[in-house]
């Protein structure tokens, strides 16, 4: 009897050291050739090379860990990372060209465009294909760099693609419902006719004083760029396979958005997950109750988020 506790206690104990491996954390650079783009790799030690998860962040100047100034201290990407990294799952995250340690690799706001964000994502993905600790690359974009996936993952040579709150319709019509929700009737029709010039192709310095921010010169040229970005169409022309994740009680991009990108490649799996928020984390549905979810960093993960990612990359092929 006591020779079979011994043995099940010593099966139970390697199979708790497969489920948490050893995970060595690293610097890992990108030179463009016009700018260093800076990052985090997390590589769990095996023998066999583990799937890489290139994580893209989203909008404005989100940094690798997911933090923005204009809200502080988030690290729902850094908690991301780590969670694949229990998972046998490889990732690099990096701070976007012009934003953090990447800053300057693009000093001048007026230089950024979509395009380049996806020409750096092609790079980074050519640059971990190349290196033989890694397995099969994955594409995880979250929010507005689910776009920048889709539209980087055929010449990345991507096995797959991953969405995380990701938009599924022009970024110029989710702004026009959301002007003509919090703007004044006086200030509405000023809105409106700027993002007509924007999405004309012009430049314009007729902002309305509570756009100035969003809207200011310097950031045109990359609204302009992005406006003319079609998320759902570029979702449908991925060849390889695509997870859809969305939470239900996400108040910046909404479970229809979600169901736009799944309707345009049907062979995508889609997840909505109970609770989930923009932030991947469980809180509340009204806005004013998820305060913490968008300050908090020690917050967790929702759970079902990190079950779904890494069910889908294990089955892949080679994973």
């Amino acid at each position: 009897m006591m020779s079979r506790f011994v043995a099940l206690l010593l099966l139970l104990c390697t199979g708790l050291a497969q489920a948490a491996p050893t995970v060595s954390q690293r610097p890992i650079d990108l030179d463009t050739g016009q700018g260093v783009l800076h990052g985090s790799l997390l590589l769990p030690q095996q023998a066999v090379p583990p799937p890489v998860v290139l994580i893209i962040a989203g909008s404005g100047p989100t940094d690798r860990d997911g933090n923005n100034p204009a809200s502080g201290r988030i690290d729902n990407l850094k908690r991301l990372a780590l969670l694949l990294a229990n998972a046998h799952i490889a990732s690099v995250r990096f701070d976007k060209r012009g934003v953090a340690a990447s800053q300057p690799a693009a000093p001048d706001e007026r230089d950024l465009s979509v395009q380049r964000y996806v020409d750096d994502v092609v790079a980074w993905s050519r640059q971990l294909k190349a290196d033989p600790r890694f397995g099969p690359l994955i594409l995880v974009g979250h929010s507005e760099g689910a776009l920048i996936a889709s539209l980087a993952a055929e010449r990345a040579g991507a096995s797959a693609v991953i969405t995380l709150a990701g938009s599924g319709r022009p970024m110029a019509d989710v702004l026009r419902e959301q002007l003509a929700q919090r703007m004044p009737a006086a200030q509405l029709a000023r809105g409106s006719a700027l993002l007509d010039r924007l999405q004309a192709g012009q430049t314009s310095l007729d902002v309305p004083a509570p756009l100035r921010q969003v809207f200011r010169p310097s950031v045109q040229p990359y609204l302009i760029s992005l406006f003319q970005q079609d998320p759902a169409k570029a979702f449908a022309r991925l060849p390889m396979p695509a997870l859809i994740i969305q939470g239900r009680n996400d108040v910046q991009v909404d479970v229809a958005d979600a169901q736009r990108l799944k309707a345009a490649k049907p062979d995508a799996q889609l997840v909505l997950i109970d609770g989930m928020n923009h932030m991947l984390r469980i809180s509340p549905k009204s806005m004013h109750q998820q305060r913490d979810s968008y300050l908090n960093p020690e917050l967790p993960l929702a759970r079902e988020l990190g079950e779904r990612m890494v069910s889908f990359i294990h089955q892949l092929p080679s994973a």
